[in-house]
């Protein structure tokens, strides 16, 4: 009996050593754990609402890309968490996602879905520290590393798209005469002024400026001023569709002999397509390549094996976004530092001649805060394409 007794102590003190040896091992492993965090991307995404068209496509990009890096095993081990929510495009629904989802998560990179809410969050971004962001917008504002410093473009600028246009042309027609009509919004305003003074220095002549409301419905005092003004170019901005249609028809009608361009959201191939027959020939810059183009991009093939239907340039810009996103988290990875806002920002700007698996047509470089790469096409109605008219220029 006394025998069984010290046997049962015996027992007893193993246990609570095993047990305690047990404690000691999954300390570090919990600890470990949470080192190992997964890497939140949130994401103000605009699923419904004016900008749903682009919010789909957007939405879409991110998860598929989420999905090919974690197939392939994470980032350094760490699977990779997309977090998003519909906005509606409204600014303070959009702060209310942010706050929601960074309180409930720890976010490293961050989708925003305009420039209102990019400016609106900056000081939020500036007081967490660990986050990057990049989305919707492309505003020329903040391409600026000082007063964003933890954000970026996915792209060239509004003002960079000029620029990229202006030098088509300067190379295609030197000397020509190029119209400005560009919506009473922010969104229009922003690359007028500077995008006037570039054209100058190419030695090109602007000879009339035109603002309308957003979604003009009758232009035809203003079609008659730009037939006045006999352009070579007209380049459009800060419109999606409406009332460009109405601007190229009544302008070919009255005998004008311009070129008609636009701008990122304006080229969508869907988009464009909607113009019909006064579409055939519109140009525009676009940062990325088309869904159908046929040069050699193996990212393409595989977005094509994911979804073998037509995917927008909103799609493209998504994946993209993310594509940027982890490669920056993996370089802070690789490096041994912390997934910090300006860790995340210092490593996106370490990224020089990077090869995007061909969904931009050369290597990108980023230096400050926006990709100022793009190329023109030229829309086929024949073919239902957006066909490439240029090389890649870049900036």
């Amino acid at each position: 009996m006394a025998q069984q007794r010290i046997s049962h102590k015996r027992r007893q003190l193993m246990l609570g050593a095993a047990a305690a040896g047990a404690a000691a091992l999954t300390q570090p492993l919990t600890v470990l754990a949470q080192g190992a965090d997964d890497i939140v991307i949130g994401g103000s995404i605009p699923m419904t609402g004016v900008f749903a068209f682009a919010g789909v496509g957007i939405n879409a990009g991110i998860q598929d890309y989420v999905k090919i890096v974690n197939d392939a095993g994470g980032i350094a081990g760490r699977k990779v968490r997309y977090v998003p929510e519909d906005t509606g495009y409204k600014v303070d629904v959009s702060v209310a996602t942010f706050k929601k989802i960074t309180s409930q998560n720890k976010v490293n990179l961050y989708y925003g879905d305009s420039t209102g809410f990019a400016k609106t969050i900056n000081p939020e971004l500036e007081r967490n520290g660990n986050i990057l962001m990049a989305g919707a917008s492309f505003a020329s504002e903040l391409n600026d590393p000082k007063k964003y410093p933890h954000q970026f473009l996915v792209g060239p600028d509004y003002t960079e798209m000029f620029g990229i246009l202006l030098r088509h042309i300067a190379k295609e027609k030197p000397g020509a005469k190029v119209a400005f009509v560009y919506s009473d919004s922010e969104f229009g305003r922003d690359p007028i002024e500077k995008s006037e003074a570039e054209a100058k220095k190419l030695g090109l002549s602007v000879p009339i400026k035109i603002m309308t409301p957003a979604g003009s419905v009758d232009v035809s005092t203003e079609v008659i001023k730009l037939r006045r003004a006999a352009p070579d170019y007209t380049i459009f901005h800060g419109y999606i569709l409406a009332p460009i249609p109405e601007f190229i028809t009544q302008g070919k009608q009255q005998g004008m002999k311009s070129k008609w361009m636009g701008t990122f959201w304006t080229m969508d191939s869907s988009t464009v397509m909607k113009m019909g027959e006064a579409g055939d020939g519109f140009m525009g810059v676009m940062p990325y390549r088309y869904y159908y183009d046929t040069e050699k991009a193996p990212m393409l093939d595989r977005i094509r094996a994911m979804r073998p239907e037509y995917q927008s340039t909103a799609y493209m810009q998504g994946f993209l976004a993310a594509m940027l996103f982890l490669e920056s988290a993996k370089r802070c990875l690789d490096a041994k530092k912390p997934l910090s806002g300006a860790n995340l920002k210092a490593a996106l700007n370490t990224i020089k001649d990077f090869d995007t698996g061909g969904l931009i047509g050369m290597p990108i470089t980023i230096a400050g805060n926006s990709i100022p790469v793009g190329r023109v096409y030229k829309a086929d109605m024949k073919a239902q394409k957006m066909v490439a008219a240029s090389d890649w220029i870049k900036l």
